[in-house]
């Protein structure tokens, strides 16, 4: 199985935890992007009723393409169940999320779940998390200044660029500079110093957030339960 089977194959899985009224988080990425199209399958052939908040306009315009009801996080008081991906999740089942520059709404959205699933290829999985670089959310104002800081802690930043060599943009049109710390030992420490840092929106590290991890495997999805 390539890559793009494992995630199609966890994504479905994880929809089975969806029940019938549930206020639904929907993440953001290619793993979520599959597990969209099986959700709205499952709605319409089951007739479910589902109210469904995204974590960025691209979740926002598929989910809605496919018939899926999309409100804002504001109409509703709590989220029943969030499913989103990761990029790197450790062995103690921390989380470093941003790949897609949406890591903001999504830590909002799964800090307003009663449950979060993650869902990834085998790949994702790793012992201690700093290979794929951390993002962080910045204001354009200051951010020489929070980039230098950032240097000096030795967390060496990078202003993230797309494809046309432009400063990447995040829903609320800030920045995202990626930093390159190698092997993170602390999680804890590493995310309470980026907290107090000034200018600094949000981080991408996601800790003691999940409950459920769905992992795409050549013999089948594994679930990993009762994590939290």
């Amino acid at each position: 199985m390539d890559q793009n089977q494992l995630k199609k194959a966890a994504a479905e899985y994880a929809v089975r935890f969806v029940e019938d009224g549930m206020n639904l988080g929907l993440g953001t990425g290619s793993t979520v992007t599959y597990m969209v199209a099986a959700l709205a399958k499952r709605a319409q052939d089951e007739n479910m009723e589902l109210t469904c908040v995204t974590t960025s306009s691209r979740t926002k315009r598929q989910a809605e393409g496919l018939g899926l009801r999309v409100v804002e996080l504001n109409e509703v008081d709590r989220l029943d169940l969030t499913i989103d991906g990761a990029d790197e999740i450790d062995a103690n089942y921390q989380g470093i999320k941003g790949g897609g520059a949406a890591h903001t709404m999504e830590k909002i959205v799964a800090t307003a779940s009663d449950q979060v699933i993650w869902i990834v290829d085998e790949s994702k999985m790793v012992e201690t998390l700093g290979k794929f670089p951390l993002p962080v959310e910045v204001f354009d104002y200051g951010l020489t200044q929070i980039t230098e800081r950032l240097a000096e802690q030795g967390l060496n930043p990078v202003l993230r660029l797309d494809e046309n060599k432009e400063p990447v943009r995040t829903h609320f049109k800030n920045l995202v500079l990626d930093l390159n710390v190698g092997q993170i030992a602390d999680p804890h420490a590493l995310a309470d110093q980026l907290d107090h840092e000034v200018g600094l929106v949000e981080h991408g590290l996601f800790l003691d957030m999940v409950n459920k991890v769905i992992v795409g495997t050549p013999d089948g999805p594994k679930l990993i339960d009762h994590i939290r």
